[in-house]
């Protein structure tokens, strides 16, 4: 809940120049603000101060976990949902959300994890998607538009998704990927599972993703 002058300054000289002004935030759960209860306090806290404060046009948020670094873990979702849900509830902010996932592209937990998300996302009731940071966002190449592809596809069919169904779909996926934490598939980078000259996803890539959907079709989703 802090922020330096240098920060305050940013902000007054960006509304001088007339531009949109979108403030992120990535609550750590397990941090300093420890429980699931704690982070979405926090989360929502700093939600209403980015607009309160800074005058913000969007809040991106992402709830982070201190031990996986990832958006798409349970608790992480627990939190963003919680958070977004409350906030969609009883405010008209622009609410957007980062995706982290632990898995490299061209595998199908990675289209899982990215799915699950949007899921809660869209359900709870954020306006803005930002991803897909594949492999924590913080390998080389390791992100392409297929995972982006797959967080459209999948917030398009949560939409008008009753809660109660939305938390049921979600649970199945995590059972499907939650296993895989201690050793999760690497992938591959953009320049092997894309074609570069016409940039299209390889035909590989294509059988994970068709797999993926037919994973998720059986969670419950109809694409």
């Amino acid at each position: 809940m802090k922020v330096d002058m240098a920060m305050m300054d940013a902000v007054a000289a960006w509304h001088m120049a007339g531009d949109s002004i979108l403030i992120e935030q990535m609550p750590i759960f397990g941090g300093y603000v420890g429980t699931v209860e704690e982070a979405a306090i926090c989360d929502v806290a700093t939600t209403i101060a980015s607009f309160a404060l800074f005058n913000a046009d969007v809040h991106l948020g992402g709830p982070i976990h201190v031990r996986w670094g990832t958006t798409t873990n349970r608790e992480s979702l627990q939190i963003a949902a919680h958070t977004a849900r409350a906030l969609d509830t009883n405010t008209d902010l622009l609410l957007g959300n980062q995706y982290y996932v632990m898995s490299g592209p061209c595998t199908q937990m990675n289209l899982l994890e990215t799915a699950a998300q949007a899921i809660v996302d869209t359900a709870s009731g954020r306006e803005l998607l930002s991803g897909v940071a594949s492999a924590k966002g913080v390998q080389k190449d390791k992100v392409t538009a297929m995972e982006s592809r797959m967080m459209g596809e999948a917030s398009m069919a949560a939409c008008g998704m009753d809660i109660s169904d939305a938390n049921e779909i979600v649970n199945n996926i995590l059972k499907r990927y939650e296993p895989l934490y201690s050793n999760p598939p690497a992938g591959k980078t953009f320049q092997q599972c894309y074609d570069i000259e016409n940039i299209a996803p390889t035909q590989e890539y294509l059988r994970i993703y068709d797999r993926a959907l037919n994973t998720l079709s059986n969670c419950g989703i109809d694409f």
